[in-house]
């Protein structure tokens, strides 16, 4: 008999390459800007955070669709580097990977458009082939750039199984009240949260009032992230936001999921929300001070010894 692997977290969610390209504004439509800097390294959001949580301590388990195609195969290759479990990564014989073209000013913003690929049909199926990570987990994390019939899936399935689901709701979309009330942790952005909860956010008022509805429509807990202000936590202990650290930020790229990533490891160490967020406040702090989505992604003695002035 097969010995029942150890996974402390399972991402499930996209598998992208990113192109990104440095430049001094972002253009505006019609424009075209001289760049400088091009850089070609993995990511996705599923993956970023997949592979942001194996650095920061966690065995992780990852289930993703990638094509056949060269893409897939590196990106295949370096998650294994990176210790993930790539039992579950399924390949695509007739859609392409998932690219997502990305570009960054010198103020650190930057605008991403995604080519989902692979990604667009990873299934429910795909879900049920994997099942047996599913029952090997600790808790489960997700986000919304694969089909919502397989977030919906996941999450169902998660909560049949006495699984923490935890959904990073990114990018952002409408959510039915069924998956909401399976989910143990919700992790929206300002604008994300504004989309669950119908409430116009902008601020920490807003954020509060958005927080509230989220709840009241059955999330056991809520973070809402609220970029350099840090994060809300709310839920039947807290009450507060936790303060961003202060740090010279040069790309914003992936900062969200390594945050998520760092929330769910802590989870799962047993530590509770408020130190899960305060962990994930450092892991993210230090990772837009760096370029790229995974390469910017720290390794967990990086964040133990992090010591913001």
């Amino acid at each position: 008999m097969e010995k029942q692997r150890r996974i402390d977290v399972l991402v499930i969610g996209s598998a992208n390459t990113d192109m990104v390209v440095c430049t001094d504004h972002l253009p505006r439509p019609g424009e075209t800007v001289l760049g400088g800097a091009f850089m070609m390294n993995q990511g996705g959001k599923g993956a970023n955070q997949a592979v942001a949580a194996a650095r920061l301590g966690a065995e992780v388990g990852f289930v993703c669709k990638t094509g056949n195609d060269m893409f897939g195969i590196a990106n295949r290759q370096q998650y294994a580097q990176e210790g993930i479990d790539t039992r579950f990564i399924f390949v695509d014989e007739e859609n392409p990977s998932g690219i997502a073209l990305i570009s960054v000013d010198q103020r650190a913003e930057n605008t991403i458009v995604v080519a989902s690929g692979a990604n667009a049909n990873l299934l429910p199926l795909d879900i049920a082939r994997a099942e047996k990570v599913l029952d090997e987990c600790n808790i489960i994390l997700i986000q919304l750039e694969v089909p919502m019939a397989t977030v919906e899936y996941v999450v169902a399935e998660g909560a049949k199984r006495g699984k923490r689901v935890v959904l990073n709701p990114a990018p952002a979309a409408t959510l039915s009240k069924e998956l909401l009330k399976n989910l143990y942790l919700i992790t929206p952005n300002e604008t994300e949260a504004s989309l669950i909860s119908g409430i116009p956010v902008s601020g920490e008022e807003g954020a509060w009032a958005a927080a509230r509805k989220i709840r009241e429509m059955g999330v056991e807990n809520v973070v809402v992230t609220l970029g350099s202000h840090g994060a809300l936590i709310y839920n039947d202990r807290y009450e507060e936001v936790i303060p961003a650290y202060r740090v010279e930020a040069v790309d914003t790229t992936a900062a969200g999921d390594v945050f998520n990533a760092a929330v769910v490891v802590a989870l799962s160490e047993g530590k509770d929300l408020y130190e899960a967020v305060r962990f994930a406040n450092r892991a993210s702090a230090l990772s837009v001070t760096r370029m790229g989505a995974q390469p910017s992604a720290p390794y967990r003695s990086e964040v133990d010894g992090f010591d913001p002035k």
